[in-house]
């Protein structure tokens, strides 16, 4: 690869991003398709995404995708938001359209496309998702768009509950016919109780995820059943222990490199105007 003066600058903002495959993801895609650009991971967390997105337009940056903690607070800082970005409260990804920085949010759809490559449909399903965070929230919009039956929201009570009971409320007059509520993970009888009688369940949280690989959002693996799917956002390392324990109980267990794939599908539509040479990706990095 080649970096020129001509050389747009993408990159990925959040904390931690030292284990992501983005990077690789793009960067190969740049090159396989011939275009100007190099992406790259820049550790940034709430206190300094002010400034990183004030240095993206001092830069001219054709735009940057985002990760944990910084999908919400990003909102404050971009020009516009695309229509699911708007109902969902968060941005995964931000283009540069001439000094406008516009949010999108791609998550959902490639959570859900994952799902589908696993021939699991969504559709009048009962899901439980662990979270309610940027990831969680892009899901559970996607999951009720997508025409789920209904949708359980566990997590602790916290600013992200508050704001998921926000969104329940947007979700509820665009997409009234789907049941959809939120409850205390702590409340763990209710919690196990739930996920025993779904169809799907989601972690959409950073559980698992290194430096907390000996962490899982299911304590009691009474839970797991063997009609159940369990899909994980995760995935460094890809085999989480949630996932570990929910195979080992006979569970469809369904990684988070799918959706790390199919969401970089669409965000590079969003900057490229191209097409990602998906299977190519795929059998390179997936």
């Amino acid at each position: 690869m080649n970096i020129t003066g001509h050389t747009r600058l993408l990159a990925l903002f959040g904390s931690p991003v030292k284990h992501s495959g983005s990077p690789a993801m793009y960067n190969y895609s740049f090159e396989r398709l011939g275009l100007d650009y190099v992406y790259v991971a820049i550790d940034v967390g709430r206190e300094g995404l002010k400034e990183a997105v004030s240095a993206a337009r001092l830069y001219n940056m054709r735009g940057f995708n985002l990760t944990m903690p910084c999908k919400n607070d990003v909102m404050s800082y971009i020009d516009e938001l695309s229509p699911e970005a708007r109902l969902i409260g968060a941005v995964n990804t931000v283009v540069n359209e001439n000094s406008r920085l516009i949010g999108y949010n791609t998550d959902g759809t490639g959570f859900v496309k994952n799902l589908e490559a696993h021939n699991i449909t969504v559709k009048n399903k009962k899901i439980v998702v662990a979270g309610a965070g940027g990831a969680a929230t892009s899901i559970v919009v996607q999951l009720a768009l997508d025409g789920a039956g209904e949708i359980c929201i566990f997590n602790k009570k916290s600013e992200s509950f508050k704001r998921m009971l926000e969104t329940i409320e947007r979700i509820k007059k665009e997409v009234p016919d789907t049941v959809i509520n939120i409850y205390d993970i702590l409340d763990e009888t209710k919690y196990t109780e739930t996920i025993k009688q779904a169809d799907i369940f989601v972690n959409a949280t950073v559980a698992g995820m290194k430096p907390l690989e000996n962490e899982s959002v299911i304590k009691d693996v009474s839970a797991f059943h063997k009609n159940l799917v369990v899909a994980d956002v995760v995935y460094n390392p890809i085999e989480t222990k949630l996932l570990r324990e929910a195979c080992e109980a006979g569970c469809i267990c369904i990684d988070g490199k799918g959706m790390l794939l199919w969401q970089g599908v669409y965000a590079f539509k969003l900057y490229t105007g191209k097409d990602m040479p998906v299977e190519e990706v795929r059998s390179k990095f997936f």
